[in-house]
């Protein structure tokens, strides 16, 4: 849908481009999140309230799951990476293995496909679906489940034209929705949401990796090429998350269906909040979000620090408004549901309740950020909100979720199309 805004003082091209822009950074996550979060609490919500008084029994929730998985509290990064590594089996260590012919660059380039086709298969499951890792026998639902099966079909050359471990343009153009759905071992008695939208996704990936040559290369366009492109952007061996995330939205944002458009540009997670409209802001009413692509932000940063970069600014990206971060927030009190018919129905991705619930989320998790490094007396360098998530947030909203409902269901269920959550 296109946004079209009155011309003022400058021309409508500039005001366009200026809007483009500040729709792809997380300085308009923040701002546009904490105007939502400021009307809440000013109790115009018909959905939610939030009871600040909360957050201290958060924190301690999190510290304690922290405690759990990182007893020595050296977090990892939130990102995909760690989701191959379900069941402590050493896949990553096989990937590094299969890659050890390669120079560095190109081992980087190699897992820059691998981390980009995985987390774009991402979005929600559902709660039937499964995978069977044959290997090591194990069952996996969820975003493992999800990760170990991208993870197989990049390792079978399933998204690659020549069978190298690569994804490229020109296979994923080819790829069918069957030979997806093989590969995530759908079938009718285990049905995978959004798979048709999952196949659609890439097959528009495929499209969009040939319009940006300067990020994905020329010849052969693939995913990992971008690589090159953010080395070429670093300086004295550093390199900022912002410069990364950007070059993300800059490539990807095309990807992603029937989304919201300034000047035919996509803006990707971006969506509609009505407590806005009538501010005086450059193309009211807009929230964006941005979770996958500052998830798959996150992904990228270790292959980029095998190649000795150091990544500056990891706090200027948000916390990620997805269901576990903001289920957590929800099921601890943080969040409260004032009308509890919310918890009983699904709810569209663009619909009032699910846009004001993750703006929430995202002002939310930096205040349990502080509140957590406060009760470790670490600083934010020490412990940045990427690792919060990991230790963390999106594990604790897991946890709570499984000691309260069956199958460890958020409490919002949410209508998903396989491209957002």
């Amino acid at each position: 849908m296109e946004i079209r805004t009155a011309k003022t003082q400058r021309t409508q091209r500039e005001e366009e481009r200026e809007a483009i822009a500040y729709f792809r950074s997380p300085a308009a996550i923040r701002e546009r999140c904490e105007q939502i979060f400021a009307w809440v609490n000013e109790g115009h919500s018909r959905y939610f309230a939030c009871d600040l008084t909360q957050l201290g029994r958060v924190a301690d929730y999190v510290i304690e799951v922290i405690r759990c998985e990182y007893p020595d509290l050296q977090i990892p990064f939130h990102s995909r990476w760690r989701h191959f590594e379900v069941g402590n089996v050493s896949r990553l260590t096989q990937l590094d293995t299969l890659l050890a012919g390669l120079s560095p660059l190109e081992k980087a380039a190699a897992k820059f496909d691998l981390a980009i086709i995985s987390v774009l298969l991402d979005a929600g499951a559902g709660d039937s679906w499964r995978y069977y890792e044959q290997e090591t026998q194990l069952t996996l639902g969820r975003s493992e489940g999800l990760a170990i099966a991208s993870f197989q079909m990049f390792y079978e050359g399933t998204f690659s034209s020549n069978n190298f471990l690569q994804v490229d343009a020109l296979r994923l153009q080819t790829l069918t929705e069957t030979e997806l759905a093989t590969g995530f071992q759908v079938n009718a008695n285990n049905p995978l949401v959004g798979i048709s939208g999952r196949w659609k996704l890439l097959q528009k990936l495929g499209q969009v990796l040939a319009f940006f040559p300067h990020l994905f290369g020329e010849e052969n366009p693939r995913p990992g090429n971008l690589v090159n492109y953010l080395l070429s952007k670093s300086q004295n061996g550093q390199l900022t998350a912002f410069t990364v995330f950007r070059a993300v939205l800059e490539g990807l944002s095309d990807i992603w269906p029937g989304r919201l458009e300034i000047a035919g540009v996509n803006l990707g997670d971006v969506w509609q909040h009505p407590s806005l409209e009538k501010a005086e802001l450059l193309y009211p009413s807009l929230v964006p979000f941005h979770k996958l692509s500052q998830w798959l932000t996150y992904s990228l940063l270790e292959p980029l620090q095998e190649l000795g970069l150091e990544i500056t600014g990891l706090d200027a990206l948000t916390g990620l408004p997805e269901y576990r971060n903001g289920g957590l927030c929800l099921d601890l009190g943080l969040i409260k549901v004032k009308n509890p018919d919310i918890l009983h129905s699904s709810h569209s991705v663009a619909s009032e309740v699910i846009v004001e619930w993750r703006a929430l989320t995202v002002i939310l998790l930096e205040r349990i950020a502080i509140a957590v490094r406060e009760k470790l007396c670490m600083t934010a360098e020490e412990l940045p909100l990427v690792k919060i998530l990991q230790g963390g947030t999106w594990t604790a909203g897991r946890k709570i979720a499984a000691e309260l409902r069956t199958g460890g269901k958020p409490p919002i269920q949410i209508e998903s199309d396989g491209t957002v959550f």
